[in-house]
This record gives structure tokens, C-alpha cells and sequence, in this order.
């Protein structure tokens, strides 16, 4: 199981090449690929994004949210501000997501290095 950024579903979709586009394919393709909760919310938030693309972004599995998530969150992103990095909120709950399930993410997003660097976060 890994979990897929939605700058490289983007990437994946628009024909980009790179790694994490080769590892989006392989996942949708073995069927290993799931969704933090925030990017099924940044994917389906695009007002451009068909019916079609709606129903196969339903079709990922999504990863759970566990009790005390919302304050693991809130010290995730709290811990990294106070180091003086970058820690946006929609990355600081996709890392988060990612961390309590135990889960690499697939992401072109280079704002997830500080939470793999300081947080555990999996880069895959």
C-alpha cells in the first residue's frame, strides 16, 4: 500500500513523466494505491473535474482517521513552525494521514521533505 499526492495524480493524469509518475501507474495498476483524506477533498475540489475522474478517485480506497489525528496534526505542523519551516495545512494532514497509517506518499511536492526529514514521514 502507498499513498498518492495529488500533485503527482496531476502529473500522472496531464501525461507528465518522472518517478512518481511511474509509481502512480504501478499503483493504480496492482491496485496498491490509497488516498489521504485531503487529497480526495483537493482532487474533488477542482471545479473542471469530471464525473468520470469523480468516480475513479472514489474508487481508491481512503486512508482512516484515527482518534487524536486532528491533535497529532496540530503538533506536527506546530513542531516543524517552530523549527522556522514551511508547514502548510493541507501537507501538514496528508503527512499526518500518511504517519499514523504507516504508509509511504508518492509526491513531486518537495514541501514534504521537512516532515520526512523531522516527522517520519515515508517518501516513497
Amino acid at each position: 500500500m502507498i499513498a498518492l499526492d495529488t500533485s503527482s495524480i496531476i502529473a500522472f493524469l496531464a501525461g507528465e513523466r518522472g518517478s512518481d509518475v511511474s509509481a502512480v501507474e504501478a499503483a493504480f495498476r496492482l491496485r496498491q494505491g490509497v488516498l489521504p483524506p485531503v487529497v480526495v477533498t483537493e482532487l474533488l475540489s477542482d471545479p473542471v473535474t469530471s464525473g468520470e475522474l469523480a468516480a475513479l478517485i472514489r474508487a481508491v480506497p481512503t486512508l482512516e482517521v484515527f482518534d487524536g489525528y486532528w491533535d497529532r496534526a496540530g503538533e506536527l505542523r506546530a513542531g516543524l513552525r517552530r523549527k522556522g519551516l514551511k508547514a502548510r495545512l493541507g501537507d501538514t494532514l496528508i503527512a499526518q494521514s500518511c504517519i499514523d497509517s504507516k504508509v509511504s506518499l508518492v509526491t513531486r511536492d518537495r514541501d514534504f521533505r521537512n516532515f520526512a526529514r523531522y516527522a517520519g514521514l515515508h517518501l516513497g
